[in-house]
């Protein structure tokens, strides 16, 4: 059966992040995508040019509306703008038993912050120990902790088991900002730390990883794999995705990965 998989974050008009990514990557992945909006962004592969979230309450609306009609198997969390949008989210989830996937976006690839400051304690009390695994890039793990970012991959596992500490059921941190040959991740959970290794691919097309490998994540865990095969899932799908984005032309600035890869006759 394919796993119903909600994506609950903003729209990126460009198509590379976003709700639109999560749509791409869900679907590539086997699933069904369904998307409730939180907030609009004006902007391409150069940048955020405005935001506008969504009413608390309309983003309550939408997630009742599906709970009521729709089987949800697994579920995405990407931008949330604020600490009353996170709150209406925390509390129209509550009682829902599917993996929650926390990917805590902050920060936009050209630097423009995504989520208030003044957020992250929300974000880290009222949704951290909810979800089955958070999905946090070095610059976010670091944010959620207050602390320095990682610097290495010692650094990178203490702050994911710091994490844990903080209620999450498992992290899996992602290592690309490291200065490093390889792109490697770590799963981490209260007793446990796997590598996630993969060669590095020379790009500027990765607009939109964190969105993507969130999002695979999700459909492969709705689709009843432990949390080790779902990771390993979605490693190897963004992996591939970044490696074929230069076959992508799209826009000027940071462009998107690709992520039908594997379905392009190109690259089979």
């Amino acid at each position: 059966m394919r796993p119903n998989i909600l994506s609950i974050a903003g729209s990126d008009p460009s198509g590379g992040a976003g709700i639109q990514a999560d749509i791409k990557a869900i679907s590539a992945n086997g699933g069904y995508a369904m998307a409730v909006i939180t907030g609009l962004t004006a902007q391409n592969t150069q940048g955020v040019r405005a935001v506008e979230l969504v009413s608390p309450g309309l983003i309550t609306s939408q997630i009742a509306a599906l709970r009521d009609d729709i089987r949800i198997d697994a579920i995405k969390i990407g931008m949330l703008g604020d600490a009353t949008v996170i709150d209406a989210v925390a509390t129209a989830l509550e009682g829902c038993s599917a993996p929650i996937v926390l990917d805590p976006v902050m920060v936009a690839k050209g630097g423009d912050r995504l989520l208030a400051a003044d957020a992250i304690a929300a974000l880290r009390d009222r949704l951290l120990p909810r979800a089955s695994v958070i999905t946090p890039n070095l610059p976010e793990a670091a944010d959620l902790l207050g602390t320095p970012e990682a610097t290495d991959t010692d650094m990178m596992q203490h702050q994911a088991r710091a994490l844990c500490r903080l209620g999450a059921q498992a992290v899996l941190i992602k290592g690309g900002h490291l200065n490093s040959d390889d792109a490697i991740d770590f799963l981490v959970t209260q007793g446990d730390s796997t590598a996630l290794p993969s060669p590095r691919t020379t790009t500027r097309n990765t607009h939109g990883t964190g969105c993507t490998l969130s999002s695979a994540l999700a459909t492969h865990l709705g689709a009843g794999r432990t949390l080790a095969q779902a990771a390993q899932c979605a490693k190897h799908y963004i992996s591939g995705a970044i490696a074929a984005a230069d076959t992508l032309s799209v826009g000027h600035g940071h462009g998107p990965v690709h992520h039908f890869y594997a379905h392009d006759g190109a690259n089979t």
